[in-house]
């Protein structure tokens, strides 16, 4: 007798190795770069909700590199569960996408930075309100209904598009399994704690990488340490 049930998809849950983080960080930063190209096709059409919507979701795919590394700091079974959850949460994967406007008006710092990551800040609720609206139709106000391609303009499509295009680019330095098991012998220790600590892992991180010959991307190991602590050339 066959059995008709659908079979729903298990979702991993489990801890992962650095080996599975530089893969999962692969196919992220894959993804996001093909839905960037779909999204420039779409914008060469003047479909700009479509546009719009697809560069959200590889903000998202490229917002998944933080949460991928974050996974591999786990401490326990309850932090594991948590950060899960913020991997396939859209609000969580779309913090960053503030990131090119705070870097051209000028933030040179992890200090500058901040407000992408500030809890009290509804810029990725902004950006998941306007992915649902650049998909759906729905009513505002006083019951308004709006049509995707009424709600977005060609101006923010461009604006978008490009936001996704700089944030796919991303990758470099600590997506290697090398790097990433640097990153949980130096990240680990000190996780969540003060971020003065963090921030002294992460640039000795930086620096053992270098000196090992294992840093990829742009950024040099002296980079890193002026971002981190606000020094200036």
């Amino acid at each position: 007798m066959t059995d008709n049930k659908k079979q729903a998809i298990s979702q991993y849950k489990g801890r992962l190795t650095p080996q599975q983080a530089a893969e999962g960080i692969a196919v992220a930063l894959t993804n996001a770069k093909a839905l960037v190209k779909d999204a420039e096709l779409l914008l060469e059409h003047q479909r700009h909700a479509r546009a719009t919507a697809l560069a959200v979701l590889a903000i998202e795919e490229a917002g998944k590199l933080s949460l991928i590394r974050a996974l591999l700091l786990a401490r326990d079974e309850s932090e594991l569960r948590e950060e899960w959850r913020a991997y396939r949460s859209h609000t969580k994967k779309n913090v960053l996408y503030i990131l090119p406007q705070l870097v051209a008006q000028g933030a040179r710092s992890l200090e500058d930075l901040r407000p992408a990551m500030d809890p009290q800040s509804n810029h990725p609720e902004v950006l998941e309100a306007l992915k649902q609206a650049a998909f759906y139709t729905d009513a505002y106000g006083s019951c308004r209904w709006s049509l995707p391609e009424d709600a977005i303009t060609r101006e923010f499509a461009e604006s978008i598009v490009s936001v996704a295009r700089a944030l796919s680019r991303q990758g470099g330095a600590m997506t290697s399994v090398e790097e990433l098991e640097l990153w949980v012998k130096h990240l680990g220790p000190v996780w969540k704690k003060e971020m003065w600590e963090m921030s002294q892992a992460l640039a000795a991180c930086y620096a053992e990488a270098e000196e090992r010959g294992l840093l990829k991307g742009r950024s040099s190991a002296t980079d890193m340490t002026r971002f981190l602590f606000g020094i200036q050339e």
